[in-house]
């Protein structure tokens, strides 16, 4: 066998060599971190904490990529930081996994670290937990929320309502409960409008007893805002036409709201909806505009019909994102109700009214005339009748002498 030339020799060895030295590279891991633990920092609020790796290179930019997984299920929320710590709510009625790794930026030729995992167990028995769990922001005033019991929880279970949020010291508990068909219970919760970032607020629900799952929820108080009641402060009619006026609900800037007005007339029988008012055709049931101010001027109005206007608030999405629309005012008419039919069954009941009561009277009346003038008997009558009654007596008496003469 003929060796091959030096050269060409030394060319593989030195390729080999580089490509070894390649492979050395990427194969280099860093290494993962270590004593992670957890630790609660709030009720509904789990901080994680890590240590550094060991024997990292001065040139890493070390970062670390950590993810939440639920019942083992990824939640899309993967985070970078050269933080060592990570805090996140979280639902205690269900399993939580924590993992997190080391990663070098700087330093292409590392490779991620393996994963460090640790999980946190849901206490207390499965299906004991309140479901349906619902809160709304009332007015930027107060907050309601309800709930269902659990479908495995006994009937003698009695929940009870924790919050917490940016701005308190610890977590308060519900003292106002509601009783029925759903649990339920409300506190006051108000946040000045100066500020323009709400803190997510934390609802812990738990049970009597350790067999009952606690559960935790987190609420935007921005998606849950439902303004009340405006009020209706006059209704005038002039020759310009139906001005209403009304006084917004609660705190709120007037730039956060809105509102729907409903004006019905008494001569239609038909409902219709519009998206704006339409000024020409009033003769509908309901029209509905969308207006920003608090008053509003409704021209071409008949004055011969009661009209009824009532108001609703609804908030704007560059201040909450909220869906409840608020409650409808309090109803205010104005105006006079003109029906047709009642007039015409008027005129014809007024007649037969007066006919039948005439009839009636002129009975009533021929009866009281007698006993107040009872009838005077004719002296004719009563001397020809004592005169008939005296002949037939002696006719009578002539008739008998007779037969006794014979």
């Amino acid at each position: 066998l003929s060796t091959p030339p030096l050269p060409s020799a030394i060319l593989m060895l030195v390729l080999l060599i580089q490509t070894l030295g390649e492979e050395g590279q990427r194969k280099k891991v860093l290494p993962p971190p270590s004593n992670l633990h957890y630790s609660y920092v709030q009720p509904c609020k789990l901080k994680w904490t890590w240590s550094p790796p060991e024997g990292i290179s001065s040139d890493c930019n070390l970062e670390y990529c950590s993810e939440i997984l639920i019942n083992e299920i990824p939640q899309e929320n993967t985070e970078w930081s050269r933080k060592r710590f990570r805090e996140e709510d979280v639902s205690l009625n269900e399993m939580v996994h924590f993992k997190v790794r080391s990663e070098c930026k700087a330093e292409n030729a590392s490779e991620p670290s393996d994963w460090v995992m640790i999980s946190t167990s849901p206490k207390g028995a499965e299906g004991t937990a309140a479901v349906d769990i619902n809160c709304t922001w009332h007015n930027l005033e107060y907050m309601v929320c309800t709930w269902l019991p659990g479908q495995n929880a006994s009937a003698h279970t009695n929940y009870t309502l924790h919050y917490w949020h940016e701005g308190l010291e610890n977590q308060e508990q519900c003292q106002n409960y509601i009783s029925g068909d759903t649990f339920g219970c409300n506190f006051s919760f108000s946040i000045s409008n100066t500020t323009s970032m709400y803190s997510p607020i934390n609802i812990l629900i738990r049970g009597n007893s350790e067999e009952i799952r606690p559960v935790c929820e987190n609420r935007n108080p921005t998606t849950i805002v439902k303004p009340g009641p405006p009020r209706i402060v006059s209704v005038l009619k002039s020759k310009y036409g139906l001005h209403v006026k009304w006084q917004k609900p609660g705190t709120f800037a007037p730039h956060c709201l809105a509102y729907d007005l409903e004006l019905k007339d008494s001569k239609s029988h038909t409902n219709h909806s519009f998206e704006r008012l339409q000024f020409k055709n009033y003769n509908c049931m309901q029209s509905r505009n969308v207006l920003k101010s608090t008053a509003m001027q409704i021209p071409n109005v008949d004055p011969n019909t009661m009209y009824t206007v009532k108001v609703r608030a609804k908030v704007q999405n560059k201040c909450y994102s909220s869906y409840h629309l608020g409650d409808w005012s309090e109803e205010r008419s104005i105006g006079e109700n003109t029906d047709f039919t009642i007039y015409i069954v008027l005129m014809l009941a007024i007649p037969l009214t007066v006919a039948l009561a005439i009839i009636i009277l002129l009975v009533y009346l021929k009866r009281l005339k007698i006993l107040i003038y009872p009838q005077i008997p004719d002296p004719r009558k009563i001397i020809k009748r004592m005169f008939g009654e005296q002949t037939e007596d002696l006719q009578l008496s002539s008739g008998l002498s007779k037969l006794e003469e014979v």
